[in-house]
């Protein structure tokens, strides 16, 4: 059975097509929005500023997330596979296996 993922891929010429067009739809639309309602002189005058204010908005959240992950959040990628020593000061053998370095229980 097919996934709707699969059908999109197959047809995406048509679907970045439609994205398109519904895009102009609601541009052309919000020139016709009423606008003797608005609060600020900014949102009477400047054709489509909520959508280029929400486009910089989440650009800008996108961007610090960015810089805040790599400024130190992040772990590297070879955090697991380093061998470190444990803070008993026992080896990762001896932990593993059960038994001491002597070959003894514990």
């Amino acid at each position: 059975m097919k996934t709707l993922i699969d059908y999109l891929r197959e047809r995406l010429n048509i679907v970045i097509g439609t994205c398109y067009v519904l895009l102009a739809l609601i541009l052309a639309y919000s020139l016709y929005v009423d606008k003797s309602h608005a609060h600020t002189w900014v949102e009477q005058n400047i054709p489509f500023y909520w959508s280029v204010f929400g486009f910089a908005a989440a650009a800008a959240i996108i961007g610090i997330a960015y810089w805040f992950g790599h400024s130190g959040i992040m772990v590297r990628k070879d955090y697991y596979e380093k061998k470190t020593a444990r803070c008993c000061g026992c080896s990762d053998k001896e932990s593993s296996s059960g038994k001491t370095e002597t070959g003894g229980d514990q």
